[in-house]
C-alpha cells in the first residue's frame, strides 16, 4: 500500500493498454505503477512491491510473461498475479493458471467492471 491506496503493477508492451489501465484504476482509488516489458517489470516490481500484478501473456517474447512470473516466485511474491491474453479463456484449456503461478487471467480487451469488481473481491483494506 502507498498513502492508504493499494498499488497495482501492470505490465505490458502496449502502451494503449498501460494507459486505459492507469485511467480506470487511478479513478477508482488505486496507485498504478507500470512498466513496458518483462525485465522493466521485474526492477518496477521491486521498487514498488505492488499488492496486485497484471502482466501480458505474451510480450516482446513469447513466453515472457510467465517467464516474469516465474522470477517473481523465486523472489517469494506473494501478491495475486493475473494474466492479459489474448486468448483469454483457452488459455485455461489448455494449462491451469495456477501451475503457472496465476490468480487468474483476463481477457483482452480488459472489461473494467469485471476488473474492479475483482480488485474488491481480492484487496481488502
Amino acid at each position: 500500500m502507498q498513502d492508504g491506496k493499494f498499488v497495482i503493477l501492470c505490465i505490458d508492451d502496449d502502451p494503449d493498454i498501460l494507459e486505459s489501465l492507469k485511467v480506470v484504476l487511478e479513478a477508482n482509488d488505486y496507485v498504478v505503477v507500470t512498466a513496458p516489458s518483462a525485465e522493466k517489470g521485474l526492477s518496477v516490481y521491486r521498487e514498488s512491491r505492488p499488492d496486485l500484478l497484471i502482466v501480458d501473456l505474451m510480450m516482446e517474447e513469447i513466453d515472457a510473461g510467465t517467464s516474469f512470473v516465474k522470477e517473481l516466485q523465486a523472489l517469494g511474491n506473494e501478491a495475486p498475479i493475473y494474466m492479459l491474453s489474448s486468448t483469454g479463456d483457452d488459455l485455461q484449456s489448455t494449462i491451469s493458471y495456477e501451475d503457472l503461478g496465476l490468480t487468474g487471467v483476463f481477457q483482452k480487451p480488459i472489461n473494467p467492471n469485471l476488473l474492479l469488481a475483482l480488485l474488491r473481491a481480492k484487496l481488502k483494506r
